[in-house]
């Protein structure tokens, strides 16, 4: 059991979906885009030598389908980067004094613009997992894919694609756990196809 990766995948996704929590209702100066990709950056140079800081379960799922992460590790990031999404939603409200008032929708058009913004993300993280990418410039790629990732879903979606994240904004339904799950796999897929 590797219960340091566990707990970096806990504080990491908290950290990243409690950012965002706070970019959504707290009306900070900053695109919430760039928060986003700013906070994923730094859990990169932060956790990323203890658990790999997948930080989400689209990530988890497309790297275990490329060999990349044990299906029982696979299991348990997943359940931490949940338990994550839900302690960032609770401190947020909290802080906030209310919930996110944030349009949650279930519609094929939602599904596909999660879809295509994870690919994006996984294709930035996959060039650093194929070692495209030198470790000093890992954060920097990765928070950089997330950033434009977001961006590109934004045209019509919420722009998560990160079901522990949707979690913890409250904008959480099918189209927020399957888009990005479909687009991290696909994403991997077709970076591992080139990269061969």
């Amino acid at each position: 059991m590797n219960y340091r990766a566990y707990a970096a995948e806990l504080v990491g996704t908290f950290l990243l979906a409690f950012m965002v929590h706070m970019g959504v209702g707290g009306q900070l100066p900053v695109p919430t885009p760039v928060i986003a990709g700013l906070t994923l950056g730094l859990i990169v140079y932060m956790f990323g030598a203890i658990s790999g800081a997948h930080v989400n379960p689209a990530v988890t799922v497309g790297l275990w389908s490329i060999g990349k992460i044990k299906p029982k590790d696979a299991g348990l990031y997943i359940v931490a980067q949940f338990i994550g999404g839900f302690v960032a939603y609770a401190l947020g409200s909290a802080i906030l004094g209310e919930s996110l008032q944030v349009t949650v929708e279930n519609t094929t058009m939602v599904a596909a613009f999660e879809l295509f913004g994870a690919a994006i993300l996984m294709l930035g993280i996959s060039s650093v997992v194929y070692g495209k990418v030198s470790d000093a410039a890992s954060g920097l790629t990765i928070g950089t894919a997330l950033t434009l990732g977001v961006f590109a879903a934004s045209v019509g979606s919420n722009g998560v694609l990160n079901p522990a994240v949707a979690i913890g904004i409250g904008s959480l339904s099918p189209a927020y756990i399957l888009g990005p799950i479909a687009g991290a796999i696909l994403g991997t897929w077709a970076y591992r196809t080139l990269v061969r």
